[in-house]
């Protein structure tokens, strides 16, 4: 009985199991089977012309690959534990999820974001200043907000603006607060 799947991946799976089941059963001996006759040649009754002789290999003749199916998916099991990543153990698997199930709280508030030594803004800092002033220990960054704050010299009518006129504020608007 043969089933059809709309499935390409499981008829390309049948279609592989049939094709190794073809060639791991066509391993084994087969029927005797005689030299085909050469064309043009007529064959004729036995002759007194010795076999020829064949000397006797020295080494074993070296091993070519074979390019076929079985050894391509040879390759790519031989590859696969390279390809796949690493198994964690059951205790790093725990440890993983109960880090990630600390009990939190989102809070809402508004603190600045100071600027660093390379002049990116510290929002990590800002977040924890957020969930410290609601009682908490420490907190992540979840929301920001940027705003340009200018002197009032730019606002002088027919004054050129100047690269220092104005900077850009960063605030923490919304922090994650853990205990």
């Amino acid at each position: 009985m043969m089933v059809r799947s709309g499935n390409p991946v499981l008829r390309l799976g049948t279609l592989i199991f049939a094709v190794l089941s073809l060639l791991l059963a066509g391993g084994g001996t087969g029927w005797p089977q005689s030299a085909p006759p050469a064309l043009g040649m007529q064959e004729q009754g036995p002759q007194s012309v010795p076999p020829p002789s064949t000397p006797a290999p020295s080494a074993p003749p070296a091993r070519e690959e074979n390019p076929g199916l079985i050894n391509e998916m040879g390759k790519l099991f031989d590859k696969l534990p390279s390809i796949l990543p690493p198994i964690k153990s059951p205790s790093e698997t725990m440890n993983d999820l109960s880090r990630l199930t600390k009990p939190s709280t989102m809070v809402s508030g508004r603190a600045a974001c100071p600027v660093s030594s390379n002049g990116a803004p510290d929002c990590k800092q800002a977040a924890d200043q957020l969930c410290q002033s609601k009682g908490y220990r420490e907190g992540k960054s979840l929301n920001a907000d940027s705003a340009e704050k200018c002197s009032a010299k730019v606002l002088i009518p027919g004054r050129q603006r100047k690269p220092d006129d104005c900077r850009t504020d960063t605030f923490v608007t919304s922090a994650l607060c853990q205990n």
